[in-house]
């Protein structure tokens, strides 16, 4: 199966600016990304799309392919699927060959490591699965006790039926995360998103799982990859 990785790493992030190349403990944020995706030996190609010359020549330092800057679907408001289906189509085009699978791998994701993304992808083979979407477990912060807040502090629970139940009665709950999502080439052009109705869920650990969006979840990143490297 030819299988390509496209490392989503557009310049303009706004809640954390540079967000894809500030430091992260001795390397670009991006660049734990890249190294993951290498160590896996998943790929024919480990493709950085972005639209900035900086981070392309970031990329390349660290072993990444950036034969082209994006040429579209760059602002940030456009679906992370439809970048990736930009950067897919300019890939067959440069490289003028048709992949068989997608790894969409986040950027800002650096403590998904190699052997995360090799669970990932056997998992999507195993399981014959057009689509995947990695997630985690709810832990501590328990979404069965959600709830709306007026401006008067009065709560409305998501779920009123959980609110009296103890943690350890009710069901596991899952997250999406943006760490590893895995597709059937067809299946994502043909849909345009990971989302198919077939698609399935994969665990990882919720430190694996690690989105940083904004300058809190950068500190929390990096304490948590203390944690997993001493764990």
């Amino acid at each position: 199966m030819k299988h390509i990785a496209i490392i989503l790493a557009r310049g303009g992030s706004k809640r954390l600016p540079h967000k894809n190349i500030l430091d992260f403990h001795g390397k670009p944020l991006l660049a734990w990304t890249i190294e993951a995706a290498l160590q896996s030996g998943q790929y024919k190609h480990v493709l950085v799309s972005t639209d900035d010359p900086e981070i392309a020549e970031i990329a390349r330092a660290f072993g990444a392919e950036v034969p082209f800057l994006r040429d579209s679907a760059a602002d940030d408001i456009t679906p992370s699927s439809e970048a990736t289906l930009a950067a897919l189509r300019q890939a067959e085009l440069y490289w003028d060959e048709q992949f068989d699978a997608v790894s969409q791998l986040m950027a800002n994701c650096p403590l998904r490591d190699a052997e995360d993304i090799t669970a990932s992808v056997r998992n999507f083979m195993d399981q014959g699965a057009e689509s995947q979407i990695c997630c985690f477990r709810f832990g501590w912060m328990n979404p069965w006790w959600a709830a709306r807040v007026d401006e008067q502090g009065r709560p409305d629970y998501l779920f009123p039926e959980a609110r009296i139940a103890r943690s350890q009665d009710l069901p596991p709950l899952y997250c999406p995360s943006g760490a590893i999502w895995v597709a059937r080439r067809n299946i994502l052009t043909a849909a345009k998103t990971f989302y198919v109705p077939t698609h399935i869920f994969h665990p990882l650990s919720w430190i694996s799982a690690m989105d940083i969006d904004d300058a809190e979840d950068f500190e929390m990143a990096k304490a948590c990859f203390l944690i997993k490297r001493n764990s």
